[in-house]
């Protein structure tokens, strides 16, 4: 048994996003996982980050939203709304982040979720630089042992988000949010659950979309999660980097994956190749 939050943002409670949210929670349940869910809608979740969201200011006349974090999280001052859902991250072992794919982004409700929630010394800002070493984050940091896995509808067709695609790689159109802030501060994430032309979809397709979701929530303890580099795994040089010998020669993101054959780092700090 495991705990599971559920962090969904759709307005509409009788959308497909929803419909997957709710299916969610009854598979889930009946697997004997507790779950807990935060609907941002349903909570009017307040988006803007601003000068209420801390109780105790360092300054009075002149907003910096950083220092302000950091103070409000050391000293115990944060918002109550803030702090409640950071213990629901610490209780879970998994995370699902339910949203449909909006201008090739979640909705502006998730994006403050996540700008008010991953306060300073709670999602960065965490652990000792020097070196090579920038902090603990990509890989590791507060919530690093938890999974996470994002559930997104989308209203276009599967080939426009190829690798060839119009709209580019759906791999590429989530990294911000799969890399920069889920690996961030430390999940292990998960390849996304994507549900394309959901606008359109008839009896059928929500049949084999159902049953496909309900498969991918039972492997959610078992499947591998996205092999991005671990920044302190030894992939990167002081600049932070990757280092020469590393992604093919390439850019792009896939470069911050690790391939077959590439070198990892073992806890007792030899080499060794990656296996896959």
């Amino acid at each position: 048994m495991s705990n599971i939050l559920i962090v969904h943002a759709h307005p509409e409670p009788l959308s497909l996003t929803s419909a997957l949210k709710d299916l969610a929670i009854r598979t889930l349940r009946s697997q004997g996982h507790v779950v807990q869910v935060s609907d941002l809608y349903a909570m009017g979740w307040k988006a803007i980050a601003d000068e209420a969201d801390f109780t105790d200011r360092v300054a009075a006349d002149r907003l910096s939203y950083v220092a302000e974090s950091r103070h409000a999280f050391a000293s115990d001052s944060q918002s109550p709304d803030i702090e409640a859902e950071q213990k629901k991250l610490l209780w879970a072992d998994a995370v699902l982040f339910s949203f449909p794919l909006w201008w090739f982004g979640a909705p502006a409700i998730l994006k403050g979720w996540f700008d008010r929630v991953f306060t300073y010394g709670f999602a960065y800002g965490v652990g000792q630089h020097g070196g090579e070493r920038w902090g603990d984050r990509y890989g590791e940091g507060v919530l690093a042992g938890r999974r996470a896995m994002l559930v997104v509808p989308i209203g276009g067709r599967l080939p426009h988000y190829s690798d060839r695609g119009v709209n580019g790689s759906l791999d590429d159109i989530l990294w911000p949010l799969q890399h920069g802030t889920l690996f961030y501060p430390g999940f292990d994430v998960l390849p996304a659950f994507p549900v394309y032309q959901s606008d359109r979809m008839d009896d059928a397709g929500w049949e084999k979309v159902s049953a496909d979701f309900c498969l991918c929530l039972e492997n959610l303890f078992t499947v591998a999660p996205i092999p991005f580099r671990k920044q302190n795994g030894g992939h990167y040089d002081a600049s932070q980097r990757l280092k020469p010998g590393l992604g093919g020669g390439e850019g792009g993101t896939h470069i911050h994956l690790v391939q077959p054959g590439d070198p990892v780092e073992t806890v007792a700090g030899r080499w060794q190749r990656a296996a896959f």
